[in-house]
């Protein structure tokens, strides 16, 4: 592995093919859920990727039976009631979006099961996504009791329609790898024991394209998303403003005790 990723190391990554990078949430025990340390790290290694002259396209995937479960407990409870988390959280979400949305490399996500919170960002802001049909992707914010933030509001009424992602985005409801197909959220489904080596021949065709070309296009079509930037910070900052709230408190606690969550009926919203 190149000395430029070494510090990385709550990552995986290897090369399968020449000019080609892989990253894989290595937490397979945990269904590579996101800790702090691995939320800082994914977010900053954009960077690198962008400014390295030895690859040309890159795969995420995961560990194991999943993508990536998304934020573990102990980071989600380190945040609530806490405004120095809250804000260092709400930095490395913007910047975690903003970072892929910029960086020049194509890059092909490989959803081979579970994909959620910030794992999902990757998965779904990927230039190319491919979902086996075993992959359920779910954005359950709400169910946590605070607002779909995230990658949510910049990228679902995009690649679905708006009325597909309010009904996704406020259900919690998962859905399939088919399903994600069907109605736009990925690029693709295929067959689950064919999911990587796709993935992998569609990293090496554009490894071996005009990366001007390649590059310019990304550059040129990911403008849809950068004008949606007022959007996102402000779904972000919500979603941020929710780990005040009594709601999180209990959206965890029901998690834990693995049942359905008892939030207050009245609001003043």
């Amino acid at each position: 592995m190149s000395e430029r990723y070494a510090k990385y190391d709550k990552l995986k990554f290897d090369y399968p093919a020449d000019r080609v990078l892989r990253i894989t949430f290595d937490r397979p025990e945990s269904f590579n859920s996101v800790d702090a340390e691995t939320h800082t790290q994914m977010t900053d290694m954009w960077i690198d990727i962008d400014r390295d002259p030895d690859i040309n396209a890159v795969i995420v995937t995961g560990a194991g039976k999943a993508f990536s479960a998304g934020g573990d407990f102990s980071l989600i409870e380190n945040m609530i009631g806490n405004s120095h988390e809250i804000m260092k959280t709400w930095k490395e979400a913007k910047d975690l979006v903003y970072n892929i949305i910029n960086c020049n490399k194509p890059i092909i996500s490989a959803i081979n099961g579970p994909a959620a919170g910030a794992g999902l960002v990757v998965g779904i802001l990927a230039d190319i996504s491919i979902a086996g049909k075993r992959a359920k992707i779910v954005d359950g914010h709400p169910r946590l009791g605070v607002a779909a933030g995230d990658v949510a509001a910049i990228i679902w009424p995009l690649l679905t329609s708006m009325a597909k992602a309010k009904y996704y985005l406020m259900t919690c409801k998962p859905v399939s790898g088919e399903e994600a197909e069907r109605i736009g959220l990925v690029s693709m489904c295929v067959e689950d024991d064919e999911l990587q080596q796709i993935a992998l021949d569609t990293a090496v065709e554009l490894a071996n394209g005009s990366q001007s070309a390649i590059r310019w296009t990304k550059y040129s079509l990911n403008n849809w998303l950068r004008q949606a930037g007022p959007i996102f910070d402000a779904s972000t900052a919500l979603e941020m403003l929710g780990f005040m709230s009594e709601d999180v408190k209990e959206g965890v606690l029901s998690h834990r005790e693995k049942r359905a969550p008892n939030f207050r009926k009245d609001c003043p919203l």
